[in-house]
């Protein structure tokens, strides 16, 4: 019994509780509350209130994005454009045939 007490003991200094001595993060929270999360070094707040990226900036890091993300391709600007003229080109190829039956149906042989 006593090695479970002593499990749960096991980083009681390292935890983040009301006594912890380190800096917080002290942003304003959606209750009005100052925020108790451990502040970063660099900037003071936390991860959810400004501590992680917030992105690329520059033509060539956003380039860099573009091409990390894609997966396979089809859903690609060029692809999706390919995929609406071909769908048009077969509306009005079965539109034409659709014409063509009409007109042979009122042919009489």
């Amino acid at each position: 019994m006593t090695v479970a007490k002593r499990i749960s003991e096991l980083g009681e200094a390292t935890r983040f509780g009301p006594n912890w001595p380190g800096k917080r993060c002290l942003a304003k929270t959606r209750k009005g509350t100052p925020c108790q999360r451990p502040a970063f070094k660099h900037n003071g707040r936390c991860s959810l209130h400004g501590g992680l990226s917030t992105g690329a900036k520059t033509t060539d890091g956003l380039k860099k994005i573009l091409g990390a993300n894609l997966k396979h391709g089809k859903y690609t600007k060029d692809k999706l454009e390919a995929q609406r003229h071909a769908a048009e080109v077969g509306r009005r190829v079965l539109a034409e045939l659709k014409r063509i039956e009409q007109y042979l149906t009122t042919l009489s042989f």
